[in-house]
């Protein structure tokens, strides 16, 4: 009876003890709420039957669920990574969607003075306006190109952040593994605080990178990041760091650190806050810099080439108005060969917001997207130690020998706004006439018609004034000033007719006799039309193969940020439900209830109490049998 007591008392002593522990300890964050597990002592045979030798206690577990602490850890990975990408990506989505200083409105600005110079070519005040308005664009398009630099700064400060952090916690995760090990060769008992104290780091671990955990016999934790690269493995931890990719574009990339050397392990990293940051780079930052870019490249070859196409104010062929930056060519770090490449813009038509992947196989080349690795169709030819590639508008030129296994990057437009200026401030130069003053003799006595006419190429034009006669209704002849024949041929109504770089189109049955004047229009200050041409550049077809134009392709572009900003967004808040579900349901099964505590504590007091009642009992009986025995 005293020994049955007694267990009863220390059973129920470290009942309490572990109660008031639970309760000391409800709001200490990863805590799991302890249980003792008392199991009866076992019990003495006698010819009577068996006597029981009171309770014992068996341990004390956590109250901890291995598959609800996974779900809550994913989900927090998950949220994380939404969270980062849609607050990076609300400022991209401010920055070009805004109705008067976005990217579809600074641009429209500029076409906008276009068409006001078209009502009145000969003012200086339109043509300056022009200028004006075209400085603006620049300076907007840089403002833009500044605020993704700093975006830029930003993720790459925090990817370096992060990777320190993960490298603390992960060592800090296999210093516990360690001490768990030891606590358990001490001990059959699991360690419970400790556990909950690396169970606590690693959920603090997911908060910044998606991971996978395997629990190994001896009590460690083996913990695993992006396609199962080992981060904790028993006690040793390995080490993130961040660095330059192998092309030094400026782009920060996670290494990991091994016996053989550094490992870029960044494209296999997901979840959390380094995912959602490598999310917002690769589908948001780097296009964004690359359709900005692409938006420059197109303006400024429109703008050259339609001013190239007419005469300015002087009478002079239109001079180029804008430079922009070309595109770049970045060589591996890891490359053998002797190769350098260099690129060009050779098709607006073929030109794309995105960076490739130049890879030589010791045999050919091969040019992949950067961010979706999908073939991109590639032409080669080779003359002397010269290669010529041509593929998604570019035209690039390799010199020098290659060795199997040497990449390139290739970004064709991230450096375009870079470049963007203003070649002048002489408002004469915009050539707002078309070069050629074409018209029919009043005397003809066909019914034939001339258009406009067009100079293809200014470069080959010989400037002059040309008659356009017809000595029968089939045959023509094309003379200069000084009478000489230039040109002649069989007419076919709607022909073109080319000659010393002009191109007429005559329509219509000329009589024998008739006339049309083709002359150079270098007197026309008046003449709007090829100002009218500068204004609708924003609506010719010259993208994606000449199915879009600049117009098209910025709105879509502003409307997709906007898209993708609605959907990390949309994500972020439906993912934070899944994760206060997770919590919720982990908390339920782990968390300390304080009424639950109370009462317990109740329970175990009046147990305590009894053991105790019970002790005074035998005592009381054992002294009486002592008096008994006595007398």
């Amino acid at each position: 009876m005293l020994s049955n007591g007694v267990s009863g008392l220390l059973a129920f002593q470290q009942a309490l003890s572990t109660v008031s522990h639970n309760i000391s300890n409800a709001n200490t964050a990863g805590y799991s709420r302890q249980n003792v597990n008392l199991v009866t002592n076992p019990a003495d045979p006698t010819a009577a039957g068996w006597i029981g030798n009171g309770v014992a206690v068996a341990g004390v577990n956590r109250s901890y669920d291995t598959f609800l602490s996974s779900q809550t850890r994913t989900a927090t990975s998950s949220y994380n990574q939404l969270n980062t990408a849609s607050t990076l990506a609300g400022s991209i989505n401010n920055l070009f969607g805004s109705t008067t200083s976005g990217l579809s409105a600074t641009l429209q600005g500029f076409s906008t003075a276009i068409q006001t110079l078209t009502t009145a070519p000969g003012q200086t005040a339109n043509r300056q306006a022009v200028l004006n308005q075209a400085q603006t664009l620049i300076n907007q398009f840089q403002g833009y190109e500044g605020n993704l630099g700093q975006l830029d700064g930003q993720v790459n400060t925090q990817l370096g952040s992060e990777a320190s952090t993960i490298s603390s916690l992960a060592s800090n995760i296999a210093s516990l593994n360690q001490q768990i090990q030891a606590a358990k060769a001490r001990s059959q008992g699991p360690p419970n605080d400790l556990l909950d104290q690396r169970d606590n780091l690693i959920d603090q671990l997911s908060q910044h990178i998606g991971i996978s955990t395997v629990a190994q016999s001896d009590g460690s934790v083996s913990v695993f990041i992006g396609n199962g690269q080992p981060l904790v493995i028993g006690t040793t931890a390995a080490t993130l760091t961040a660095g330059p990719d192998q092309y030094g574009s400026g782009q920060q990339q996670i290494f990991m650190q091994t016996n053989s050397g550094n490992v870029d392990v960044t494209s296999s990293l997901s979840g959390g806050t380094v995912g959602g940051l490598l999310q917002f780079r690769e589908q948001m930052l780097v296009p964004a810099h690359n359709a900005l870019g692409q938006a420059a490249v197109t303006l400024t070859n429109l703008v050259n080439n339609q001013n190239a196409a007419g005469l300015d104010q002087t009478g002079a062929i239109g001079a180029a108005l804008l430079a922009v930056g070309g595109p770049q060519v970045l060589p591996s770090g890891n490359n053998q060969g002797a190769a350098t490449v260099s690129a060009v813009v050779s098709s607006l038509g073929g030109l794309t917001t995105s960076n490739y992947h130049l890879g030589y196989d010791g045999t050919s080349w091969t040019m992949t997207d950067a961010a979706s690795g999908v073939v991109t169709p590639l032409t080669s030819s080779t003359s002397g130690a010269t290669t010529t590639l041509t593929a998604a508008g570019l035209t690039l030129t390799v010199t020098g020998n290659a060795q199997a296994g040497d990449q390139f990057l290739v970004e064709p437009t991230s450096q375009a706004v870079q470049g963007l200026s203003l070649l002048t401030n002489d408002p004469t130069k915009i050539a707002a006439a078309a070069p050629l003053l074409t018209s029919a003799t009043s005397t003809n006595a066909g019914n034939a018609s001339i258009d406009a006419g067009s100079v293809p190429s200014t470069a080959a034009w010989v400037r002059g004034n040309y008659s356009l006669s017809f000595s029968s209704p089939t045959a023509y002849s094309v003379t200069d000033a000084s009478g000489a024949t230039v040109a002649s041929g069989t007419y076919a109504s709607g022909t073109p007719i080319s000659f010393n770089g002009i191109q007429v189109t005559i329509s219509g049955a000329p009589a024998t006799g008739d006339s049309f004047a083709i002359n150079d229009n270098a007197s026309g200050t008046g003449d709007n039309r090829n100002a009218l041409q500068l204004a609708g550049l924003l609506n010719q077809k010259v993208l994606n193969n000449g199915q879009s134009s600049l117009s098209d392709t910025i709105n879509a572009y502003v409307g997709t940020v906007g898209l993708q900003t609605n959907q990390v967004q949309t994500g972020a808040t439906a993912q934070q439900t899944v994760l206060n579900s997770a919590q919720s349901a982990q908390q339920s099964v782990s968390g300390v209830n304080l009424d639950e505590e109370a009462a317990n504590m109740l329970k175990f007091e009046q147990a305590y109490q009894a053991a105790a009642q019970v002790i005074k009992a035998s005592d009381t009986l054992f002294q009486s049998l002592l008096s008994a025995v006595a007398h």
